[in-house]
């Protein structure tokens, strides 16, 4: 039986969404424990990402393959109560055999909140960057522009040993501010690893006026990670939802 449901979680305290061996602190070793322990069986979950360390999902898509069948309206319930406070699954439905969430993915849309106010959001500190200083919205609009399409975005990642190929498509990236809060939109067919953390802060160094707009093309030129900007926080980003279709 096949079951693919919507993972939501609050990613402070995780070490990002992949199963590791040093830590037990996962989004995926959590929720494959709760469902071992519901089901009585070793279980291996397929998501359509991986987050990185402290990074938020309203909207993550996963699946679970078990050997016998199951309510899934039970399951559901039971799961999230064996699951911590900080994690959820949601519209859990059984599938096809044959589908794989990751596969499945045709675009992600990740969400980036920065605080350009003075005033501290005590309340939300945990999914914003608490930045505190306005920013050039229109250069970083500008800046955003030259980021969309399909290009190499090796210069855009933090990993050094990428071993598939590093080319994305990036559909949009739209900024709007609203009260004092910056929200940054990045749709694409999938993101590499810290890709728009990365991203995020050279918008943002366009925006302080410590890097020029056509600085971005030069990153696509070369490839090279110290040319691009630096690694936004963590709590700022979250993946707001997987598409089955590009637009």
């Amino acid at each position: 039986m096949n079951i693919r449901f919507i993972v939501q979680y609050d990613g402070t305290r995780y070490e990002g969404w992949q199963r590791q061996v040093r830590t037990k602190e996962t989004i995926q070793g959590k929720l494959e424990q709760a469902i071992a322990q519901v089901t009585g069986e070793t279980v291996q979950i397929q998501g359509a990402g991986r987050t990185d360390a402290g990074v938020h999902s309203r909207g993550q898509t996963a699946n679970v393959r078990l050997k016998k069948k199951v309510d899934i309206l039970q399951f559901e319930d039971r799961v999230n109560r064996a699951l911590p406070a900080d994690i959820a699954i949601l519209d859990s439905r059984k599938v096809p055999d044959n589908f794989h969430s990751r596969f499945g993915a045709r675009s992600k849309l990740y969400v980036y909140r920065i605080r350009t106010g003075s005033h501290k959001d005590v309340f939300h500190r945990r999914f914003i960057w608490q930045y505190g200083e306005k920013l050039d919205i229109k250069a970083m609009t500008k800046a955003a522009m030259l980021m969309e399409g399909t290009h190499d975005f090796r210069g855009f990642t933090s990993n050094k040993k990428m071993k598939t190929r590093t080319e994305r498509t990036v559909y949009s990236i739209t900024l709007e501010e609203s009260d004092d809060l910056l929200t940054l939109s990045f749709t694409g067919d999938g993101f590499l690893t810290n890709m728009v953390r990365i991203m995020t802060g050279t918008l943002v160094e366009v925006g302080e006026g410590k890097r020029s707009i056509q600085s971005v093309e030069n990153v696509f030129i070369t490839g090279i990670r110290a040319d691009a900007g630096f690694t936004a926080p963590p709590e700022g980003l979250t993946l707001e939802k997987d598409r089955k279709s590009t637009r």
